[in-house]
């Protein structure tokens, strides 16, 4: 199917400006949403309800609806004057205060922005996916910009019968038809407009029911059944232990989380329906270098802190960002242990004070912060916060913040009160220096790590440009592996044989640091070729091609069907050793150019077709077929790869004499 017709029709609430919510409360949205196969011009229409109070005497409410045409539309079952503005539905009456209204209209759309239709133009795998956070939901379904008002979004969709169709909440009617699956999803709570979300695609589903009765259902794609364990690893263990240490029941009916093509972020929280982008589906191998966990435990965090609770404004946007990242370090500290956790919070540490030295530190609760503040401060800040008050107040101030304010939006001071009230102590020293002055006070912060973890001390104690001596004892001693690898990147010619018998992230950090190889190691170099890491293995392939020309040969068969990564990292560098090799599969080398040049189509995800890219402008080589994916990556939805595309015309585009 190469088109796709979205008509839907939606019923739906909506406010933008604050003072909406004090006129109009929308209660309730039933919103049907008919995928046909016709165009990718995604035409929307259907019938459409929803449900509101008004709260004080008004001549108009609106809902947000961009570039949307409407019809048939009824204020409780009679004509209503109305208004489209191209950005808002505006209702006109002689409204009153009053309960249980309703709205009822078809609209028509074809959203540009907020959904995204993958695929039906080109080669890439047949997707939908919708991605609203900020004020984009509106792209596609009418509703209320400002997530100050809360929504309980009944969505019902129609697409061909080879999709599955996945959105917030629970599924309570699958209806088939000879030409189309009619799936009905019902949500019992409310939530902001910017978390509805849908998933169109071809997909299987693992479920597992977590220990206070909740379905979690993770989906992949049906060729993909093999990278569904180490994927998906700790899923339980985690929500488990979310619940239990929130001390909050997690809030809705079912949890799911579904990977898709070229998604624009790690992932999204939407309500009960995580989506995340496909590249970390991976397999065993795979997990040791770049695994999912660490997002997974993030965006389900969220479901507590941003979805259950909600921010008024930018100010307080670490209230969601921090906590979820905070609470995602604590539940890999349930999986990984101690150590992992300091470490984390380390790297956050280093990361917070570099921007601090460069002048590019801003207050917590300023709404313009970068999201290395917002998230990584706001998880920094949480630490400092639990150790100051200590864990029974910090437990009891967050269960009691998250009941007080359930499906309500918050503000910092609605957390600190609670914080306040729980630990008896005044806050207000506390929030203006850590919350509202820019500095980042990164010696408080290293003296609270280092009181509390022993694994951290040792790590800042070992520093071999100081204590050159002492290198060759602390590399083949008991200290840390984060330790042992500060040693190799600081002095990598004190590497001996005896320290490759370390660990795989030990023997990781060698292949990446020793980019010189001693012949008298050369034995033991070649040995990272069959470590258990894809990024191990493409440092190695590298710097023994490079090091050693005579054996070029040898590396290249030792290697050839490794794929690596889901970027294919150790192929694309692989197929690109194997072309300047002169000598090598001379008879092959079209082939696999051919292949390199494969990787630049939208059949794969952005981060390969970058990298594919990438190594053939270092190859020097061009032609119609690039040129032709680069124009399509030009206009990709994907920023990442649309920035890459136009950096490259705007520095080649008069030196390309290939025209169309």
């Amino acid at each position: 199917m190469r088109g796709i017709l979205c008509i839907f029709l939606i019923l739906f609430s909506v406010f933008v400006h604050a003072q909406q919510t004090e006129i109009v409360d929308y209660k309730k949205v039933d919103a049907v949403v008919f995928f046909n196969q016709i165009r990718i011009d995604s035409t929307v229409y259907d019938s459409y309800e929803t449900t509101f109070d008004i709260l004080k005497k008004t001549d108009s409410i609106y809902l947000d609806a961009v570039n949307m045409k409407f019809k048939n539309v009824s204020l409780n079952g009679k004509k209503v004057l109305y208004k489209n503005e191209g950005n808002k539905l505006i209702i006109f009456n002689k409204f009153k205060p009053s309960q249980d209204n309703k709205l009822q209209f078809l609209f028509f759309a074809s959203p540009k922005k907020a959904m995204y239709f993958v695929g039906w133009e080109n080669e890439a795998r047949n997707q939908i996916w919708t991605q609203g956070q900020g004020k984009y939901t509106s792209n596609w379904l009418p509703s209320i910009d400002d997530m100050n008002d809360k929504i309980e979004f009944d969505l019902t969709f129609a697409a061909p019968t080879d999709y599955k169709v996945i959105s917030n909440g629970k599924l309570v009617l699958k209806n088939d038809t000879p030409s189309y699956i009619l799936w009905k999803y019902d949500m019992q709570k409310p939530m902001a407009s910017y978390l509805a979300a849908v998933v169109v695609g071809k997909y299987d589903e693992k479920v597992e029911v977590s220990k206070s009765g909740i379905p979690l259902k993770m989906y992949y794609y049906p060729e993909d059944s093999l990278k569904v364990t180490p994927t998906y690893r700790y899923t339980k263990t985690m929500f488990d232990f979310l619940e239990d240490e929130i001390g909050v029941a997690y809030p809705w009916q079912n949890y799911k989380q579904v990977p898709v093509h070229d998604f624009l972020y790690a992932g999204m929280e939407n309500t009960s329906c995580t989506i995340f982008s496909d590249a970390f589906m991976i397999d065993e191998t795979a997990f040791v270098d770049k695994n999912y966990v660490n997002v997974n435990a993030h965006e389900l965090a969220h479901q507590w802190f941003g979805d259950l609770v909600t921010e008024t404004s930018g100010t307080h946007h670490w209230l969601q960002e921090g906590f979820a990242t905070y609470y995602a370090l604590l539940a890999e500290k349930h999986v990984f242990g101690d150590d992992y956790y300091y470490w984390r919070l380390y790297e956050y540490v280093e990361e917070l004070a570099a921007q601090d030295r460069a002048g590019a530190s801003t207050a917590l609760m300023n709404a313009k912060a970068s999201s290395t503040t917002f998230y990584k401060k706001g998880a920094v800040v949480l630490h400092m916060l639990h150790e100051k008050v200590g864990d029974v107040a910090f437990k009891l101030a967050v269960k009691n913040y998250l009941n007080k304010y359930a499906f309500k939006n918050v503000e910092t001071s609605n957390f600190i009160t609670e914080v306040e009230k729980a630990s008896n102590q005044d806050l207000s020293a506390f929030v203006t220096k850590w919350l509202q002055d820019k500095t980042f006070y990164y010696e408080e912060v290293i003296a609270s790590l280092q009181r509390q973890s022993a694994y951290i001390t040792e790590y800042l104690m070992v520093d071999c440009e100081a204590v050159n001596a002492k290198c060759d004892y602390y590399l083949t001693s008991g200290i840390s592996d984060k330790a042992k690898s500060k040693i190799i990147s600081q002095v990598p010619d004190k590497i001996t044989s005896e320290v490759f018998k370390n660990s795989i992230k030990v023997r990781q950090t060698i292949a990446q640091n020793l980019s010189t190889i001693p012949f008298a190691l050369k034995k033991e170099y070649e040995s990272l070729l069959q470590d258990a890491s894809y990024v191990t293995k493409e440092a190695a392939l590298y710097n023994l091609w490079l090091n050693f020309p005579e054996d070029r040969s040898v590396y290249l068969d030792k290697t050839s069907s490794v794929i690596g990564l889901p970027n294919k990292n150790v192929r694309l560098l692989w197929l690109t050793l194997a072309l300047v090799t002169p000598d090598y599969a001379v008879d092959q080398k079209n082939t696999y150019l051919k292949e390199l040049i494969g990787y630049t189509s939208p059949v794969f995800n952005f981060e390969i077709r970058m990298q594919a890219f990438t190594f053939l402008d270092s190859l020097g080589i061009i032609n119609q077929e690039i040129i032709n994916h680069y124009k399509e990556a030009e206009q990709h939805h994907n920023w990442r790869l649309k920035k890459f595309a136009k950096a490259f015309f705007e520095k080649n585009n008069e030196n390309l004499k290939i025209t169309n």
